[in-house]
């Protein structure tokens, strides 16, 4: 009984917005406001649907479509409201990161807007969800603490560093501001500044490196086995928003009679700091059975690198960024500075003012991570890393344009390469006509098994295994040897 009480203290019967929640973090505090007994719980998110919608609508979320770069559809998600959550971002990772003018309008533009609306609506407390990167920009921290100056802004080497941080200024200056319409009422105010996130569903950070190990595209590691970070897991963080919610309660006062999260920030993180490499990246590559990379790039040579990506990204591709089409970015200066700079913080202050500690431990939390890609591994078509594609591809259309076609301009070397290994046209015609015989039998019977262990993508195996023959069958026999095997 006690347990249930603590949970619900500062959320029972209250009512919430939750911007940014459709997303990840944010779907999974919504959930948990629910849990704990909240009134009412409102997800305020610029999309129409994400992969968690089913489960807010299931669970009685009031999903409310809307920007919050629009002050009037912000003004009218927050009418009636208790307490904001505000998690709305852009710019954390990928192409995102040099789309410089929406970053600023979402998180500059955006939080003004929900300060705005907070005062006309009466709102009494606003949590804001911060970044590491407000004091943190490519320099070495160890155990820093919330008593560490603002990193200067025009040193960011992207917008998201800075906008964040103009952000977090501003939600900290208007707390005790009073409300519009309430006398003797005001809006408390504070900020949250997680490590990187990690859990099953995080879409930032693992689906890039994912996609780039399944592709045969993750090459190096950044800098040496001595770099710690901190990462947070998404139900310790979502612990640490709800508890800084609650210290914005006028019945949670500090020594002055404030609430004691009032114009404050909190590091937090699971409280030991980790080499993302050995932590994280490698028992996920190991339990999907990806290659591990093992050649180590030096940070100088990598920020080098992040450069060129930086400069093509916002100025050769920069018109067509909203193109699905347009690949994320290998590397941007920001990134590396992440996971190549050590940088890691104290929770102290976190544990004695708001009595936080994290409810799930690292090892834990990396079970759960590896459960949930190792099921949604079985659930997708597996594929050959990209240079297996090529060289499947270029080779077929070789031996036809070797075997069938005139020899007159690029098909010329390519037919006397072909008579130089085979000697004949007729043998490199029986060659293709092989190949493409037995690509369809493979198919055919990648069809047949995919059916019994793997009904959703047997359409998707038949295509692949025509196009690459034996390498898309392998995937496959193995597969259903892990099928049958449990």
């Amino acid at each position: 009984m006690r347990e249930r009480e603590r949970e619900m203290k500062g959320v029972g019967g209250r009512r919430f917005v939750v911007t940014g929640g459709m997303g990840y973090v944010g779907s999974t505090l919504c959930l948990e406001l629910v849990r704990r007994g909240a009134a009412e719980v409102r997800s305020f998110d610029c999309r129409r649907s994400s992969l968690w919608a089913p489960l807010l609508l299931d669970a009685g979320v009031r999903c409310i479509h809307g920007d919050v770069t629009c002050k009037d559809n912000v003004e009218r998600a927050f009418n009636g409201v208790d307490c904001v959550f505000h998690l709305a971002s852009f710019g954390m990772s990928g192409k995102e990161m040099v789309q410089t003018r929406r970053v600023e309008e979402v998180n500059i533009k955006g939080t003004c807007n929900v300060l705005d609306a907070c005062h006309e609506a009466g709102v009494k407390r606003l949590v804001y969800v911060s970044t590491y990167n407000v004091v943190f920009g490519g320099q070495e921290i160890i155990n820093g603490n919330e008593s560490m100056d603002y990193f200067p802004i025009d040193a960011h080497v992207d917008p998201y560093g800075r906008t964040k941080s103009v952000a977090e200024q501003l939600v900290l200056k208007s707390n005790g501001r009073p409300s519009k319409n309430q006398v003797q009422s005001c809006l408390y105010t504070c900020a949250i500044r997680p490590g990187a996130i990690y859990g099953p569903g995080e879409e930032r950070h693992l689906p890039r490196i994912l996609s780039l190990a399944k592709a045969g595209l993750l090459l190096f590691k950044i800098g040496d086995a001595s770099i710690k970070t901190d990462w947070v897991y998404v139900d310790n963080l979502v612990h640490a928003i709800i508890l800084a919610s609650a210290g914005l309660s006028v019945d949670v006062p500090d020594k002055e009679g404030m609430p004691i999260s009032a114009g404050q920030a909190y590091f937090i993180c699971d409280g030991e700091p980790v080499n993302t490499s050995k932590f994280l990246i490698h028992p996920l590559l190991e339990s999907l059975d990806y290659h591990i990379p093992r050649i180590t790039l030096s940070v100088p040579l990598l920020f080098f690198i992040s450069r060129i990506f930086l400069f093509i990204y916002t100025t050769i591709l920069s018109p067509v960024l909203h193109l699905r089409c347009i690949p994320e970015p290998l590397l941007l200066p920001a990134e590396v500075y992440k996971v190549g700079i050590t940088h890691h913080f104290s929770i102290k202050k976190a544990r004695e003012e708001l009595g936080y500690t994290p409810l799930v431990s690292p090892q834990d939390g990396l079970a759960a991570t590896i459960i949930y890609w190792r099921d949604r591994k079985r659930r997708e078509l597996d594929g050959p890393p990209i240079f297996v594609w090529f060289a499947i591809i270029f080779g077929m259309i070789a031996t036809f344009a070797a075997a069938f076609l005139p020899p007159v301009g690029p098909v010329k070397p390519v037919r006397a390469l072909g008579l130089l290994i085979f000697r004949s046209v007729l043998a490199l015609k029986i060659l293709f006509v092989v190949a493409v015989g037995l690509h369809l039998g493979e198919g055919a019977y990648a069809w047949f098994l995919a059916r019994k262990i793997d009904p959703t993508n047997a359409g998707g195996w038949f295509w692949q295994t025509v196009a690459l023959g034996f390498p898309s069958l392998r995937l496959l026999l193995k597969r259903a040897r892990t099928s049958f095997v449990s």
